[in-house]
């Protein structure tokens, strides 16, 4: 069977406490062709379970193997246009990505959302949103919170704020091997390990659970539909939403979630 990846992963996130904490919340499944999803877990370490650090770090390794590479991930890339009109940043992710860095993080040691959110470090009070501000993919979705919603079921808010600084550092450290989609292009490029944002919501409930946790599942869930799209060749289609041209336009900047129309 003729595929586009090789690897299809799913990362379930995180923003709890630190980068360098072991976090029950954070989950790592892989699938590959003939191979059903199945949990990767951390080195052994003093941590049980993975730590943001620890999974970026891991990805980095997976990505300089030259495998395709798929990998969804379960938290916002960027952040609705509202924002960057407020602040005047320009409409470019990596400067988005840089200017976030340098008001919120949450990649440093010891430092975590929270602390920055109360004014312990950082700049994060500069650099605020309102949470009734949400992408055209979070409306689309439907279901989706803003990524600026904080402490409510189902919030991915901390996870977006804790895991933006690791794509930042994923792009500058092995940036030429990586096709972030969509801000790198709608078509991505099949030599290179695409990264997108996912919203495993869409796919979990209508899996078998097998004894998974929540996180668990939704990591699985990731790494299940990514397989099984590219091998039903429906994969290629959800790389190019129905979008007008307007639309396009904005959502290469707000980036979008894989597998919403």
């Amino acid at each position: 069977m003729n595929t586009r990846f090789d690897r299809y992963i799913g990362i379930d996130y995180s923003g709890a406490r630190t980068a360098s904490s072991g976090l029950t919340g954070l989950r790592v499944y892989v699938a590959g062709s003939g191979m059903p999803p199945s949990e990767v877990l951390p080195p052994v370490s003093r941590t049980k379970y993975w730590t943001r650090r620890g999974v970026a770090e891991w990805l980095l390794a997976e990505i300089r193997t030259g495998r395709r590479n798929i990998v969804g991930i379960d938290h916002g890339f960027s952040f609705p246009l509202s924002y960057f009109e407020r602040y005047g940043i320009e409409r470019n992710w990596p400067k988005f990505l840089d200017d976030f860095c340098d008001h919120w993080p949450a990649d440093v040691e010891n430092v975590s959302v929270q602390s920055i959110r109360e004014g312990e470090c950082g700049n994060g009070s500069l650099r605020l949103g309102s949470s009734r501000w949400r992408r055209l993919t979070e409306r689309r979705a439907g279901t989706a919170k803003s990524v600026f919603h904080f402490d409510v079921q189902g919030s991915v808010a901390k996870s977006t704020f804790s895991g933006l600084p690791w794509l930042r550092r994923l792009r500058l450290e092995a940036g030429e091997l990586i096709h972030f989609w969509p801000f790198d292009g709608w078509r991505p490029d099949d030599t290179k390990t695409v990264i997108a944002e996912v919203y495993p919501a869409l796919w979990s409930k209508s899996l078998p659970i097998d004894n998974r946790s929540s996180d668990q599942q939704d990591a699985y869930a990731i790494a299940a539909w990514l397989l099984k799209a590219d091998e039903e060749g429906t994969l290629s289609q959800y790389f190019r939403p129905t979008l007008s041209e307007a639309e396009s336009v904005s959502a290469s900047i707000e980036g979008w979630i894989l597998g919403v129309g």
